[in-house]
């Protein structure tokens, strides 16, 4: 099966998702974080940066996980960016601190 080429969309979408979950990471160390989701500290270096913009959802679910995030607002956030928004990823100044983290 041959693989078509990401869309122009695609690949910002996936350069927008890496934003977000380095952010999100804030000071804790790529490789640790990287080990507690079950991936190689250069695969999580490469979706942070956009060079792999279409990671599988297992993946994205795990850092996720490792990082505390609620993946339907991460989505959100990827999905309709607008770091002025109240409780986007992208605004906050806090690692954990959007409202959908909350307990």
């Amino acid at each position: 099966m041959v693989r078509l080429p990401l869309t122009p969309a695609e690949i910002e979408r996936g350069r927008r998702l890496g934003a977000v979950l380095r952010r999100m990471r804030g000071e804790r160390p790529l490789l640790e974080t990287a080990l507690a989701a079950g991936i190689s500290p250069e695969t999580l270096r490469k979706i942070e940066s956009g060079r792999v913009a279409t990671p599988s959802f297992a993946t994205i679910g795990s850092v996720a996980r490792v990082l505390g995030l609620s993946l339907d607002a991460l989505w959100a956030d990827v999905e309709l960016p607008n770091a002025e928004a109240p409780g986007s990823f992208l605004g906050s100044e806090t690692p954990g601190s959007h409202p959908a983290l909350a307990s």
